[in-house]
């Protein structure tokens, strides 16, 4: 079973799905999925595949009211990815810290 990070980052791979994402982020509310379908260049049964990924990462939940299903962002599984990321920021701050420390010796 993949962990959290690994299904945001598949989540977050493709830029179709990054568009969708962003357009229910900047939304704040939300969107019927036919409402979203129509700002892409492809069928609603693509946009869902792509709505399924980011729904089976946790950034978006999707409710049914009546015959309309409507998407929502949640932001918040990216705080794992950005968590993650800050190691490595800072392992490259240090890194380059370092080598500007050993520059600095040896003019």
């Amino acid at each position: 079973m993949q962990d959290k990070i690994t299904k945001v980052l598949k989540a977050i791979a493709d830029p179709t799905r990054r568009e969708i994402f962003h357009a229910l982020v900047m939304a704040a509310t939300a969107l019927p999925i036919t409402h979203i379908s129509s700002q892409f260049e492809m069928t609603r049964q693509g946009v869902t595949k792509h709505l399924k990924t980011l729904e089976d990462a946790g950034l978006v939940h999707i409710n049914t009211q009546g015959r309309e299903r409507f998407c929502y962002a949640d932001p918040k599984p990216l705080k794992a990815v950005n968590e993650w990321m800050k190691f490595y920021e800072q392992f490259w701050d240090d890194a380059i810290g370092r080598l500007g420390n050993y520059l600095d010796k040896k003019a």
